[in-house]
């Protein structure tokens, strides 16, 4: 069986469109330009690992025909990266069990704050709430068993926050940084396929620009990149073009193999 990626979600924080722009993005037929908050359904040896939930999950796993999932990920506490986790309950529900949520145990602080009720723990009985095992991973040292593949996590700087980067086997998922720092490049060595934030050209405190994304990837020499969380600033059409080999932008709904 073959692993793969569905990218359920390829955008920026306001999602593509953006409420009240009328650029030619927002404006575009081209449903390559339309962008749910980023998100990821990652198919590994017959599991389904989703990566954030972000708040269009129910609406993209309703489109995309997600029936179940195994496993989640959240690489930070941020709304367009989390405030969809609730929308987990009805594949609890579905599948009568429990989902494994993986989270450092900065951001794990958080989500309890926020969605201590979704803890497997506080309610069991209940059928209407999501239940869900928190598992924390330490990034930057700790290497953790998922189904038999190694997972490991690293710090990656988001404006004045930290977001997580996933490293499974050979491939690797890093949205929201402003910079990858030397040890995470170090880390990433021998990757093959990488999902890397680039939100536009011009700099960004907290995210990377398109160019600053192609300069890691040239430090990584992975052979499969991916860029997701692009602003309403990108073309698909327009801005594809002046990629280089090996590089593309994700679309929602794009599935590859990895």
């Amino acid at each position: 069986m073959a692993n793969k990626l569905l990218f359920l979600g390829t955008g920026t924080s306001m999602g593509i469109p953006m409420i009240g722009c009328d650029c030619a993005v927002c404006r575009s037929d081209d449903p390559r330009d339309k962008r749910n908050r980023c998100c990821a359904l990652l198919k590994l040896n017959g599991k389904q690992i989703l990566i954030d939930t972000p708040p269009e999950l129910r609406l993209a796993c309703i489109a995309n025909h997600v029936r179940w999932i195994d496993t989640c990920l959240i690489t930070h506490t941020h709304a367009d990266h989390l405030f969809g986790l609730d929308d987990l309950r009805r594949f609890n529900q579905i599948q009568r069990s429990t989902i494994d949520l993986w989270a450092s145990p900065f951001h794990m602080e958080k989500i309890d704050r926020t969605f201590r009720y979704a803890r497997h723990t506080e309610r069991p009985e209940s059928v209407d709430l999501p239940q869900l095992i928190f598992r924390e991973i330490q990034p930057d040292t700790q290497e953790a068993d998922l189904y038999g593949n190694s997972l490991r996590a690293f710090s990656l700087p988001h404006g004045h926050h930290i977001s997580m980067g996933f490293r499974i086997n050979d491939f690797a998922y890093c949205t929201d940084m402003h910079e990858m720092p030397p040890s995470v490049i170090d880390a990433l060595a021998g990757v093959k396929t990488i999902v890397l934030g680039a939100l536009r050209d011009e700099p960004h405190p907290a995210h990377l620009t398109i160019n600053q994304a192609l300069e890691i990837v040239g430090q990584l020499g992975v052979e499969q990149t991916w860029l997701v969380h692009m602003s309403h600033h990108i073309s698909h059409a327009r801005d594809s073009k002046r990629l280089p080999p090996g590089v593309q932008f994700a679309w929602d709904g794009l599935e590859i193999d990895i």
